[in-house]
């Protein structure tokens, strides 16, 4: 599929680009969708990944909208350029999907895909070394590259259930959690075979139940994306280990010798579940404090980030047809139902203003905002 051209791409700036559909129940121009991402969305990420900011300083670049309207509606596309990293590159598509109306319109925009450019060169790139490698090649030379062939199968990268990993990521007794495929590549060169992917900032089933039968090391980035994808493993998985790179660099850049260096240096993650356990508890409780007075209620993921905002009646309808819920923060009463079904939902807190039990199920905490920090 040929990919638009822009300056930025020309420049090699672009890491990946966000692929995305749109759709509105009305006539709009490009520059009405350009002007409700960036309105929407002002704030939503915080200063760091500022829509405007963020264009200005160069690490996204101009978004590109093709649309066309008929019988009133109106269907396109919309293309965002992002130089940021992969995280952060997948915060602004999910901020992408939270637009609802452009101009006085009901709208969707839907992520498709995120394409990594930087695959894309490098696939070129071994196809044109493929075809020179076919003109250079003498019977020779042959038994050579036979062994440089086998030496580079040894580290090809595999699929464990969709994720990217190395080929001995099912039968060995250790693994080590990267965030993605690029940091699964350099540990192969490195020699380390027993790794996967999570694939970004939601941890997919499959890796949380190999943690639950090996020793595990959690080795991501040492920044904002890094610290979401750790919060969450230490959640939902059993992690015995969790390693970092040195600040200012990311796995899928460092030397053999600094993989090596940053492993030896991994802490237990006990230590790290304490800390995270404490800070998690202590933005439930601020979350509470905001939502008192409103009847509202928010359904949080395990990073926190929340899935939904409703009013209390609501939420038992909710929590019946969303999945992933990890917290429910709720300015309302916890009642026995509620809190069997919240349970029975795998939600793991509940907290509210007031209780009104007759027991509490197994596997669920359910507290009042004084009562958060004495667990």
């Amino acid at each position: 599929m040929e990919r638009p051209k822009n300056d930025e791409l020309e420049r090699g700036a672009v890491k990946y680009l966000v692929h995305a559909k749109l759709e509105v129940n009305g006539v709009v121009e490009p520059s009405d969708v350009v002007g409700a991402i960036f309105g929407q969305t002002e704030g939503l990420l915080g200063e760091e990944l500022e829509l405007r900011e963020l264009l200005r300083t160069g690490k996204i670049g101009r978004i590109k909208v093709h649309i066309s309207s008929s019988q009133g509606k109106t269907s396109g596309t919309v293309l965002l350029p992002s130089g940021l990293d992969r995280m952060e590159t997948c915060l602004l598509a999910a901020a992408l999907e939270t637009i609802d109306r452009i101009g006085p319109c009901e709208a969707r925009i839907t992520v498709e895909r995120i394409e990594d450019v930087r695959a894309s060169k490098r696939e070129a790139m071994l196809k044109r070394a493929r075809d020179l490698l076919k003109e250079v090649e003498t019977p020779a030379t042959q038994e050579l590259f036979r062994s440089l062939r086998e030496s580079m199968h040894q580290a090809e990268i595999i699929e464990y259930a969709g994720l990217p990993a190395g080929p001995k990521v099912a039968t060995s007794d250790s693994l080590i959690v990267v965030e993605g495929r690029a940091d699964v590549l350099n540990l192969l060169r490195a020699g380390i075979e027993n790794v996967i992917a999570t694939g970004g900032a939601s941890i997919p089933p499959a890796v949380v139940d190999l943690t639950k039968r090996k020793v595990t090391t959690v080795f991501v980035d040492s920044d904002r994306g890094g610290d979401l994808i750790l919060k969450e493993l230490l959640q939902v998985a059993e992690v015995d280990y969790v390693a970092r790179p040195p600040p200012g660099k990311s796995v899928e850049e460092l030397t053999a010798k600094e993989i090596y260096k940053a492993l030896r240096n991994r802490v237990p993650a006990s230590v790290l579940g304490r800390e995270e356990a404490e800070e998690t508890l202590r933005k439930l409780s601020e979350m509470a404090a905001e939502l008192r007075g409103s009847l509202k209620a928010r359904l949080l993921k395990p990073s926190l980030e929340v899935i939904k905002e409703v009013q209390v009646r609501e939420v038992k309808e909710e929590l019946l047809k969303t999945e992933g819920v990890w917290a429910v923060v709720l300015d309302g009463v916890a009642t026995d139902e509620l809190t069997d079904l919240a349970a029975q939902r795998g939600v793991e807190y509940l907290i509210c203003v007031k209780k009104d039990l007759s027991k509490t199920p197994a596997g669920i905490k359910v507290l009042l905002p004084e009562e958060i920090f004495k667990h």
